[in-house]
């Protein structure tokens, strides 16, 4: 019985999943053959509005051009993303452990978010060159602002009664940490790592687009001076696809992770 009921939610889940993504497909499909009737008929430049067709030819024959700098834009968003996820976990866990010095630093790293990436990219450019480096800084900076403040939030957000149970039991505040406040951050951790994600991937492309001999980034602004305006859309597409695999990535590694969690409505 127990597995005749897991089966009618197994394939409840699957129906309503296909009937999340079947509106979606065919408004962009429509969207797609909309623009490709589009520019046919009003005979538009290439380089002003390729068709689709035009875009999905140029990707085929920069192909292995597009390969190179892809896999080098994915290089600079895992690192980027890795070490900027890391480094605000750090720092969300030392701030919300001192208190003090949490309200001293909280201020000026809200602050530090106004104050756009494009403004900083030169910078650093400047101090530490065209090499890796800068580029990997920049994207570090981009993920790091969402995983600490949304780290620092779910740590904030433990259940007091279990909070003073524990210390009536004589746990220290470093075992308060551990057993009590990390498990109870995890989903704002995730919520952190989800946006992080979203926008690793962006953030490398601008490090490339400032100042790099390679990457998606490098790619675009190359075709686009050359007005192969077929390659950057390529490009663009590309870089979404980037994007939702990290993204992807993130809600798997969260479903695997919080399985203890019960479902909605179980």
């Amino acid at each position: 019985m127990a597995v005749k009921t897991t089966r009618r939610r197994s394939k409840g889940r699957n129906a309503g999943t296909a009937g999340r993504l079947l509106p979606p497909v065919i408004v962009l499909a429509a969207f797609i053959a909309f623009w490709e009737a589009s520019v046919h008929l009003l005979r538009v430049e290439t380089w002003i509005l390729p068709a689709p067709s035009d875009i999905a030819r140029e990707a085929i024959a920069a192909g292995p051009r597009l390969i190179q700098h892809t896999l080098a834009t994915v290089q600079l968003t895992l690192l980027g993303f890795a070490a900027g996820a890391a480094a605000g976990f750090v720092l969300a866990a030392l701030l919300h452990l001192v208190p003090w010095a949490r309200e001293g630093v909280y201020p000026l790293l809200v602050l530090s978010q106004n104050i756009p990436i494009v403004a900083i990219g030169p910078l650093l450019m400047i101090w530490f060159g065209f090499g890796l480096l800068p580029k990997l800084l920049l994207v570090m900076m981009v993920c790091f602002f969402p995983v600490s403040v949304a780290m620092l939030s779910g740590l904030a957000q433990s259940d007091p009664k279990l909070d003073n149970y524990m210390r009536m039991i004589g746990a220290g505040k470093a075992r308060l940490f551990v057993s009590l406040e990390l498990p109870g951050a995890v989903p704002y951790l995730f919520s952190g790592l989800k946006i992080a994600a979203s926008y690793s991937v962006l953030s490398a492309v601008v490090a490339e687009w400032l100042g790099s001999d390679r990457g998606l980034g490098y790619f675009m602004l190359l075709s686009s001076k050359g007005f192969q305006t077929a390659r950057v859309f390529a490009a663009v597409l590309v870089i979404v696809a980037l994007s939702l695999c990290m993204f992807g990535v993130i809600v798997l590694a969260q479903r695997l992770t919080m399985r203890w969690r019960p479902r909605k409505g179980e």
